[in-house]
């Protein structure tokens, strides 16, 4: 018995040493999250067995909207008969961005892949009847885009989740059933990490806890996979970056890597009856908006059953790619801008902090202001044309501290039709007065 305990104790022991090594050995936050920072822009795909009906992914049998079983009858109709995920691929990277999520496996446990650990995957339970995540990953490979890949932890189609409907539970406590649910859902990471994303997406941790997930071993096993990969916040604490939902913030985010994912009208999914998109114009302003804040944009789409996209979808990436291509020196890479009592408007900074550039989403009625820049001025030009631009200080009193105020000239004939962008190299890093003022005493 003693032997026994001892022998335990040396296991433990040698445990804890490991879990201290993994995570002293881990690739550091900054390196792997380098290519994330300077992406800016990536598109997100929910395509699924909602896409039938059109109707909310999962959330629509989990809150009473529809029986379950009729939800899961719409697998007859998901045939993915138009699929093509080179087109797919390449529309994204048409759009500028430089990654893609796509839904690997939404809440209603529908799994895009041939799943070992369950029957409920497009193969078997769709007329599908083929891998479709496997296609679409070497496709993403091939346009040189980074792949994520979108996983809900909980799911409320497997026998051994404790959770069905929203009033309605399979369990309360159960251990024996929840470990065996959690073996389920460490199989299907594992068979997931066979596709060494770049990027895993969790959704789902809210309803369990850090310590019920085991998401500190979740996140060891796939950084095991593969040591540069990232992970999103919806892990319990054990992520990479935030992602706020929907709502632009009105304030730049604590986190210093963070993206906020936005649909193009008001679902995830397909819907037919949803025709309330967004105009490119208004996407591209959200886009700068994430852009002036250090972050990125995960645009979504959803493509329909048949695996097309809808055409208003297309029309929105092939515009906004215009945009993305003209001003790509000004998107990829940059840093948050300055403070909006410098210029009233959107900006960002070169990775050096020596140009600031400037987006300009109106018409102005004169010349455009910047107060406080203590830099000299260089150069200004209109980026994407390389038109020069002309411009002037003013109110800049010798005895003074305070700079004087930047203007700068904008023609009507060098502006864009949804979003200038003006760059202005400065004599050295971006220097900012941030003073009250001065009063004169001496002259």
């Amino acid at each position: 018995m003693i032997k026994t305990k001892y022998i335990l104790i040396v296991l433990l022991i040698l445990f804890g040493f490991t879990q201290i090594k993994a995570q002293e050995t881990e690739i550091p936050k900054e390196e792997r999250l380098a290519w994330f920072k300077d992406a800016k822009l990536g598109i997100f795909i929910h395509w699924g067995i909602y896409s039938v009906k059109g109707i909310d992914e999962s959330w629509s049998f989990f809150n009473g909207y529809i029986p379950y079983d009729e939800y899961m009858k719409q697998s007859e109709g998901f045939t993915a008969k138009n699929y093509d995920p080179e087109y797919w691929a390449e529309l994204i990277k048409q759009s500028g961005a430089k990654y893609t999520v796509i839904t690997s496996k939404h809440h209603d446990g529908m799994a895009l892949w041939d799943s070992k650990q369950s029957d409920l995957n497009v193969v078997k339970k769709t007329k599908a009847k083929r891998d479709l995540l496997t296609p679409f990953v070497e496709a993403v490979r091939a346009e040189g885009l980074k792949l994520g890949l979108y996983y809900s932890l909980l799911d409320w189609s497997a026998p051994d989740y404790p959770n069905f409907l929203r009033n309605k539970k399979r369990y309360e406590d159960d251990p024996k059933r929840w470990e065996k649910f959690t073996e389920f859902n460490f199989g299907q990471l594992k068979e997931i990490s066979e596709y060494h994303p770049d990027l895993y997406w969790f959704d789902g941790d809210w309803e369990q806890s850090a310590e019920k997930w085991k998401a500190k071993e979740i996140r060891a096993l796939l950084l095991e996979k593969n040591p540069h990969t990232i992970i999103n916040s919806r892990l319990q604490a054990y992520g990479d970056y935030s992602t706020p939902e929907q709502g632009v913030p009105i304030t730049k985010p604590k986190d210093n890597y963070w993206e906020l994912c936005m649909t193009m009208n008001d679902s995830w999914g397909y819907q037919a009856n949803d025709q309330n998109y967004k105009s490119a114009n208004q996407i591209i302003r959200i886009f700068v908006d994430c852009i002036s804040m250090g972050g990125n944009l995960l645009l979504d789409i959803g493509p329909k059953p048949d695996g097309t996209i809808p055409e208003e979808q297309i029309a929105i990436l092939k515009d906004l790619g215009r945009w993305t291509k003209k001003h790509q020196t000004a998107i990829y890479g940059t840093r948050a801008g300055i403070p909006c009592s410098h210029f009233n408007g959107y900006t960002a900074l070169s990775k050096d902090k020596k140009i600031l550039y400037l987006y300009v989403d109106n018409k102005p009625n004169g010349p455009l202001l910047i107060k406080g820049l203590k830099n000299k001025v260089n150069r200004i030009w209109v980026v994407g044309n390389g038109t020069k631009l002309s411009y002037k200080v003013m109110g800049k009193a010798y005895w003074s501290n305070v700079p004087g105020l930047l203007y700068i000239d904008l023609p009507d004939k060098v502006q864009d039709k949804d979003v200038t962008v003006i760059a202005i190299l400065l004599e050295g890093e971006i220097d900012l007065y941030g003073e009250a003022g001065q009063v004169i005493e001496s002259n």
